[in-house]
């Protein structure tokens, strides 16, 4: 194991006895990395300090060493930091990769504070460091980006006795009205998409899928003869959905029958100048909400003339302002809208709360009596059912 040493006088020097001191720095043989080895409270702890430095390595020692008297006095949950936590969370199971960005950037704030140590002051500060817009971010843009992954972490930590349950307010969210388009604007809207992006807004107008729903569906999960598809919520949970005949028209007329169902095509350089080529999957790289089609949502939608803004601004490092088509509506207005015209057909809120895969009838509510009665033969037709 090699030969225990501490520090006198800035160097490392051999014991002969080493009173009070139950963690030792060891240097083993064949390596530069010093060790710290020992019992404390009875628990055995043999373990790297990360560096080569002696002085480095002592403090590391004395620290270690004092978290381990905390832990065995007061319990662990005395001394677990934020990120132990989130380590931990992350090495639990697959997370999304928008979870993960959520968290490596609490990460970066947080860092090792002990999680007994942060309260909703500290989350406060955290809105102000992590959010673009601080403080005055909107309160879903908290609540998604800052308060969900954290809440996360901490009931994972509660569970093990970490820490207490988590405690900290939620900013209010204001009701929104829901958004919903009818036939004649959805079809408007999906001729004015690029033609790989069709495909995509029929299934998610025709089925109510979420956007992940959607994009991560597998040929293997479709069975068009059958007109049914598999797709998984994000809570892990199989989805079983029905699918319309301007739906089953819409897949069949794609070229591929294998990997995922929607693919997207990207700018590619070629000899003959600017080309295009098709991608295997859409990645999520932490967007939400139909963030992987942002630029081709607008455009659609711009070219429909659904309402929307103009976003002005000047891009970092450059000096001609930039214009971005911001709609009012959102791809996952697609899903309300495909609700509204479901209710609008069988008037069951019900059927409607199992077809979507809602865990609650309370959510479902406020579809109901949306779409004028006066429109349910144009979405019948539009879905291709037949009376």
């Amino acid at each position: 194991m090699g030969q225990p040493y501490y520090l006198l006088s800035g160097r490392l020097q051999t014991p002969s006895v080493e009173p009070g001191r139950p963690l030792k720095v060891y240097k083993r043989p064949n390596s530069e990395t010093l060790y710290v080895r020992g019992t404390v409270k009875g628990q055995s702890i043999y373990e790297s300090t990360g560096t080569a430095n002696p002085r480095q390595a002592e403090e590391y020692r004395a620290k270690r060493e004092a978290e381990l008297w905390q832990e065995g006095i007061y319990g662990k949950r005395a001394v677990v930091t934020f990120a132990h936590a989130v380590t931990a969370y992350l090495e639990a199971e697959p997370r999304s990769d928008s979870t993960k960005a959520y968290l490596l950037r609490l990460l970066d704030h947080f860092g090792t504070i002990r999680l007994s140590d942060i309260d909703q002051t500290s989350l406060d500060q955290a809105y102000r460091h992590i959010l673009r817009d601080g403080a005055e971010g909107s309160p879903a843009t908290k609540v998604r980006s800052v308060l969900t992954p954290l809440r996360s972490a901490f009931e994972f930590a509660a569970i093990r006795k970490w820490c207490d349950r988590p405690a900290f307010d939620k900013p209010r969210i204001p009701t929104n009205r829901t958004i919903y388009l009818r036939p004649e604007q959805v079809t408007r809207l999906i001729e004015c998409a690029a033609p790989h992006l069709r495909p995509l807004l029929v299934f998610l107008f025709g089925t109510g899928a979420r956007m992940s729903e959607a994009l991560e569906l597998d040929w293997s999960s479709v069975d068009l003869r059958g007109k049914r598809a598999v797709v998984w919520q994000k809570q892990g949970n199989e989805r079983h959905i029905d699918l319309p005949e301007r739906v089953c028209a819409a897949l069949a007329a794609l070229p591929n029958r294998d990997g995922r169902v929607f693919r997207p095509v990207r700018p590619r350089k070629s000899r003959s100048g600017q080309g295009k080529e098709v991608g295997d999957a859409y990645s999520e790289n932490g967007r939400t909400s139909g963030g992987q089609i942002k630029a081709g949502w607008s455009v659609a939608c711009h070219k429909a003339g659904l309402p929307g803004k103009i976003r002005t601004w000047v891009p970092k490092g450059k000096q001609t302002e930039r214009n971005f088509f911001v709609p009012d509506v959102t791809p996952h207005d697609a899903r309300h809208t495909w609700a509204s015209w479901q209710y609008c057909i069988h008037k069951d809120l019900m059927r409607l709360r199992a077809d979507g895969g809602w865990g609650n009838i309370t959510t479902v509510t406020r579809y109901a009596k949306v779409m004028p009665d006066a429109d349910r033969d144009e979405i019948m037709e539009w879905l291709g059912i037949t009376a």
